[in-house]
């Protein structure tokens, strides 16, 4: 991809938060803008350093990460394309918290800080659609400590797998909705990244997902193929934990 060549502002217009912007509006978002490369482990920011801008992943992947004062890593979430992050952070005047890393060679468009707080001065819509992004992430969030807290390792990994179904349909997140799940859908996952950085997402060690995974294949549930993970029966496999 030829970055000199690349339409900030259609690109922006395409994501969530900026579909109601109109193209002035958004050609002056787009000056505010840069476009980045990142090689494969390269750092995007640390703990500390100024933040002045959110970002999103145009290409690639993007690993949020905390370092426990012994060094152990915990994965926050993994951002692929169209994802946003750091926009919450950007308002408060803080130093980021956590750690972005490239996974892989990745496309990161930076969206300052000055030209956002222009658009909400000039429209107070705009405002509104940025507190609903960051609102979406909060709930993500909490769904994660919900799943942490209340789901076992096992549904943990049943519900990544998943991940990729509509959340009202079959297989879903969700493993609890598993009852309401009558179509036999076939999926096929991808896994984006290694075991180890999917297992501190979902905060299980890699031996654990690894062995979970095993079970799976071992009951006909899924069939692995590297990191191809092909599932025959999705409401089958939503519906495991609850047998």
């Amino acid at each position: 991809m030829d970055i000199q060549q690349f339409d900030i502002p259609r690109y922006l217009a395409a994501l969530p938060l900026f579909q109601e912007m109109t193209p002035a509006e958004l050609q002056r978002l787009a000056t505010g803008c840069r476009l980045r490369r990142y090689a494969r482990g390269e750092c995007i920011f640390r703990v500390g350093m100024p933040c002045e801008e959110f970002h999103v992943t145009v290409t690639g992947q993007v690993k949020l990460f905390a370092i426990s004062p012994t060094g152990q890593e915990k994965v926050i979430e993994l951002a692929g394309p169209g994802v946003s992050f750091a926009e919450a952070l950007m308002f408060t005047d803080k130093p980021y918290i956590i750690n972005a890393q490239a996974l892989a060679d990745a496309l990161v468009l930076n969206v300052g800080k000055a030209a956002v707080v222009r658009e909400i001065e000039d429209d107070p819509r705009f405002a509104m659609h940025m507190l609903a992004g960051i609102s979406r992430r909060l709930h993500g969030l909490v769904h994660d400590v919900q799943a942490y807290s209340l789901h076992s390792g096992m549904q943990r990994v049943i519900g990544y797998l998943l991940h990729s179904l509509p959340e009202d349909g079959p297989g879903s997140n969700n493993t609890a909705c598993a009852p309401a799940c009558k179509d036999a859908v076939a999926l096929n996952v991808s896994l984006p990244v290694s075991k180890a950085t999917i297992a501190s997402r979902l905060s299980i060690t890699p031996e654990y997902f690894s062995r979970v995974l095993h079970e799976l294949e071992v009951a006909g549930l899924i069939r692995i193929d590297k990191r191809d993970i092909h599932i025959p029966n999705a409401a089958r496999l939503a519906s495991h934990t609850l047998q």
